[in-house]
């Protein structure tokens, strides 16, 4: 019973740690990354707080070396998911029903926990699995996490504070239910966060969750699961399976139980499961709520005022870190000839300091990327640049295979704001740059607003702040998240909530409480204290 209205803790961001050669964060991170990478982990799922193991396994390879074996994880069947389901919904009655505080303590304590003795394992596992170097790995498995957990609990509690006004001798309230069901969460590779967040954001709105990592993020996936259990969720909450996503999917999707979907990954699965679910509205109990952020084609524009080696920076950073496996990374820009040559001069001397191999060499700035599939497609775009007329790679254009999965990070200049790299989503290390005469630049803000069919983020850069103004205007629906004088990448939680629209997703804001309102239903109480007798209003005389 609630017998008070109580404050949860500020929520601030975590501090990021510097990992500086001879720091004692650095020697102890590295430390459990050997260790780790030294040893083998059997990942099961994790079906009403039992670790279920089929021997149906797969095995995780490091992506930078991609002949070791760190471990395996467990493939679902068809009745593994059917149990998944029948356990959320088990436990949705108590967890439902559970006092908000009690579900605030449980992830404030997995971001406590984080902070401490789970941060080097978390990061860890998501640089041996997910290729990260220290920083990126730092940013992302630990502060990114940790921030989803504390500001969602302020932004629950914001949520319930807003009520509807009363009326003399009336109380209006309104109670944030969760959905009547299960949500589906399909998570990405690429940032461990998200998974976190994208199972744990219903959850402490009081729902159940039937999570799918990606197979390349399972490491980090048990790691996630061990940190819940020990904040305390209960069993059944977060129910974990892998397998086929097609079987796991049409096996969800088929339940009348099934109420929502949180989601982040390509464009085409996204487009295909809102169809599906649609095929299949007339067996579900309530519309399901669909949240997604899904592909981008993200874009850094510049004007003759902007500072060359500032616009140079902002591509060095925004195309090639994580290897360009970002949602929000640079691919395209689009730089007058003016300041070209500058800019492409502060490019390569930048891109001949860039040192690239194991995360486990902390100087190096690019790893590599996630999988062989991933590789041949980079690599046959980049071919393709190399034999085309209409392009000309004046950065990189090399890539090797042999021990990992490393493309150098690559710069193509195209001659046609159309060129395949200008309109494709690549998600690796190489941006393409369109170069445009200074008197056409309104012209060259239609060809960033019109060239593909993505609007997830995007960087200007001018002194001028008349242009400023105008292309902020003039591209206002082509970017969830828009970046002035800034690289388009790094947002974080509590200070810029994250997503996109157009073909990038619902653009429900990862990390704020518009994501979290799509968990609840709405209900409205009015209680009356003097309820009338009388039928007669006073028009009728």
């Amino acid at each position: 019973m609630t017998r008070g209205f109580f404050n949860v803790p500020k929520a601030v961001n975590e501090p990021v740690k510097g990992y500086a050669p001879g720091s004692k964060e650095r020697e102890e991170l590295l430390a459990t990354y050997k260790k780790m990478i030294s040893t083998t982990v059997d990942v099961p799922m994790h079906i009403n707080g039992e670790e279920i193991r089929t021997g149906n396994t797969k095995k995780i390879r490091p992506p930078h070396d991609h002949q070791q074996v760190v471990g395996q994880f467990h493939n679902a069947d068809k009745s593994h998911v059917e149990q998944a389901i029948a356990t959320a919904l088990a436990a949705r009655q108590a967890w439902s029903s559970v006092s908000w505080m009690e579900r605030a303590s449980i992830f404030l304590k997995a971001a406590e926990l984080l902070a401490g003795p789970y941060r080097n394992r978390m990061n860890a596992a998501t640089m041996i699995a997910q290729s990260k170097n220290v920083h990126q790995a730092e940013i992302d498995a630990a502060c990114e996490m940790i921030d989803f957990f504390r500001f969602n609990v302020e932004y629950m509690t914001d949520i319930f504070k807003d009520q509807p006004a009363s009326a003399p001798g009336i109380w209006n309230r309104v109670e944030y239910r969760p959905l009547e069901g299960f949500v589906y969460a399909i998570t990405p590779f690429n940032f461990t966060s998200i998974a976190a967040n994208l199972c744990a954001a219903p959850a402490l709105m009081g729902n159940v969750v039937v999570w799918k990592p990606s197979d390349h993020q399972a490491y980090s996936a048990q790691v996630i699961v061990d940190l819940f259990k020990e904040a305390g969720l209960p069993e059944g909450v977060i129910n974990v399976i892998y397998g086929d996503p097609v079987m796991i999917t049409d096996t969800i999707l088929a339940s009348p139980d099934f109420a929502g979907l949180h989601f982040t990954g390509s464009t085409t699965v996204f487009k295909n499961l809102w169809k599906q679910i649609g095929n299949n509205i007339h067996t579900y109990k309530t519309y399901p709520r669909i949240v997604g952020e899904t592909g981008g084609k993200d874009f850094i524009w510049a004007h003759n005022s902007a500072n060359p080696l500032q616009v140079a920076t902002a591509i060095t950073r925004g195309a090639f870190e994580y290897q360009g496996q970002k949602c929000s990374a640079a691919s395209r820009a689009y730089i007058p000839t003016s300041i070209w040559d500058e800019v492409k001069k502060q490019l390569i001397s930048q891109s001949n300091e860039l040192k690239m191999g194991s995360p486990e060499d902390p100087s190096n700035f690019v790893n590599a990327v996630i999988h062989e599939g991933s590789f041949d497609k980079i690599a046959s775009y980049i071919d393709a640049a190399k034999k085309d007329a209409d392009a000309e790679i004046i950065i990189g254009g090399n890539y090797d295979k042999s021990k990992g999965y490393f493309i150098e990070p690559t710069v193509i200049v195209a001659k046609s704001p159309t060129y395949p790299t200008m309109t494709t989503e690549l998600f690796g290390p190489v941006i393409t740059i369109y170069i445009y005469e200074d008197a056409d630049w309104e012209q060259s803000l239609q060809l960033v607003d019109e060239s593909t069919e993505y609007a997830l983020t995007g960087a200007i850069f001018s002194k001028d702040r008349y242009i400023v103004e105008k292309a902020s205007k003039a591209l206002e629906n082509a970017a969830g998240n828009f970046y002035i004088n800034d690289k388009p990448t790094g947002a974080v939680v509590g200070q810029q909530p994250f997503g996109g629209a157009r073909a990038s997703g619902t653009n429900d804001k990862a990390g704020s409480a518009q994501n979290l309102l799509r968990w609840t239903s709405v209900r409205l109480i009015k209680e009356t204290f003097v309820t009338p007798e009388d039928y007669k209003y006073p028009f009728l005389g």
